[in-house]
């Protein structure tokens, strides 16, 4: 799992830290600034850290020679940020204190790592903070003018493996946003100039959503340090992640009405669950983010997602998983739009966290994360998480890699969780003892 976790237990099989800058191939026009949506700024205190893994191949040896490295991995990010120019720019804030982004190519931070240990090694260990050594944990700010807004780290491994970590502000886009953008330097570095569109479908047609009327429950104003945008929580956030087997998930849904898919299902489980741990605490309130995969997304970065309130009245110990599985499907108000209000009535300089106002539930099943190629070869696992998480926590439902062979057990769901530290544990019991999920 990525973790926020600072603990460096492991830090002696990493060695030969080079640090470096990617820029635009070209130079852009002066004072070009880039305008940042009240969806942009709603999500400014957020970030994705995303970890792809390559086992060792001709392909990925070739590219991980250290005398090689730098130029093969990093001359397609040149051309990358020629797309996306956003994402080589720094924080600005106008007169009315509003944030943007100045377009002046002050690039994307690059850190290249070596490591003792083979990539099965490294898989095999289970510390709780492995893979947040391979991803940089960066945020923006106290100085926004100097902060980037996104890190790449490439660690080589002693067997010619390789794991690329992505450090990506959310004020730049969503998970849909991220993925398209390595994807891109992943095509490039392949040979293909295009952008690839996405060939995930959409989100389900069949949602019942009524529009939310005031001001937004799925938000939640915090107080800042100054410029440094990282939202303060009182208890320590950690991060697990889970495999939902196909059998599982098939057990889990026939306990749900027919047809529910597997997101609502796995999350009504994880809501179920998470009400019994917190004893006096009904989570009665839950946010439901689901990512938009259309087409039309192939050309820009954004914050698109569909953000969604569901409550209820009745005691959370009484309502079976297939009656919040039903609510989830059927019972969301829709607070995307009243979300960007707010943020445009603040003029953008209100600070405010959604992931963890409310138990907060993602489906991220439609995002391409396995769409990352690198010369033909693919990664054999992604590792997920969001940092900036509030207190009330967030489960992220992701699609696990494309496996159909006949008689596996495969095809399943991963579910990454990030939870107040002394929750974890308690939910790990509950999960392992009635569902066999550990």
């Amino acid at each position: 799992m990525v973790s926020d976790s600072n603990d460096d237990s492991d830090s002696s099989a990493l060695a030969s830290r080079w640090l470096s800058t990617a820029v635009p191939a070209s130079m852009t026009v002066d004072h070009t600034d880039y305008q940042l949506s009240g969806m942009d700024l709603a999500m400014k205190l957020h970030y994705l850290r995303i970890l792809y893994y390559f086992q060792p191949s001709e392909t990925i040896v070739g590219l991980t020679a250290r005398e090689r490295t730098s130029a093969l991995l990093k001359d397609p990010l040149f051309l990358t940020l020629d797309h996306f120019r956003q994402v080589a720019g720094r924080i600005r804030k106008d007169g009315t204190g509003r944030p943007h982004i100045k377009c002046n190519d002050s690039g994307v931070r690059v850190v290249e790592v070596t490591c003792e240990r083979s990539v099965e090694e490294w898989l095999e260990d289970r510390s709780p903070d492995r893979d947040a050594q391979l991803v940089p944990d960066e945020v923006l700010g106290p100085d926004l003018v100097f902060s980037p807004l996104a890190f790449l780290q490439f660690t080589r491994f002693k067997c010619g493996g390789l794991a690329v970590g992505v450090s990506w502000s959310h004020v730049l886009g969503d998970a849909v946003s991220a993925s398209k953008c390595i994807n891109l330097w992943g095509s490039l570095l392949s040979g293909s100039p295009k952008l690839q569109k996405s060939n995930r479908s959409p989100n389900p047609k069949n949602l019942t959503m009524t529009p939310a009327t005031g001001d937004p429950l799925s938000t939640k104003q915090v107080g800042l340090s100054g410029d440094l945008w990282l939202p303060h929580t009182e208890h320590r956030m950690v991060t697990s992640s889970f495999k939902v087997s196909r059998t599982k998930l098939s057990r889990l849904q026939s306990k749900t009405s027919s047809g529910i898919p597997a997101f609502e299902a796995i999350a009504a489980l994880m809501w179920k669950v998470l009400a019994k741990i917190r004893v006096g605490k009904d989570p009665s309130m839950v946010t439901v983010i689901r990512n938009d995969c259309s087409e039309e997304r192939n050309t820009s970065l954004s914050n698109k997602q569909i953000i969604s309130t569901v409550a209820t009245d009745s005691s959370l110990a009484k309502l079976e998983i297939s009656e919040l599985a039903k609510l989830i499907s059927e019972a969301s108000k829709d607070e995307t739009q009243a979300i960007g209000e707010m943020l445009e009535r603040e003029n953008g300089t209100g600070d405010f966290i959604i992931y963890g106002a409310n138990l907060t539930f993602v489906d991220m099943e439609r995002v391409d994360l396995y769409g990352l190629e690198l010369k033909g070869q693919k990664p054999v696992r992604v590792e997920y998480n969001i940092c900036g998480v509030g207190e009330e926590g967030a489960v992220l439902v992701l699609q696990e890699p494309d496996d159909a062979r006949e008689g596996s057990d495969n095809g399943g769901k991963q579910v990454v969780v990030i939870l107040p530290e002394h929750e974890m544990p308690k939910l790990k019991e509950v999960l392992g003892s009635e569902w066999g999920i550990a």
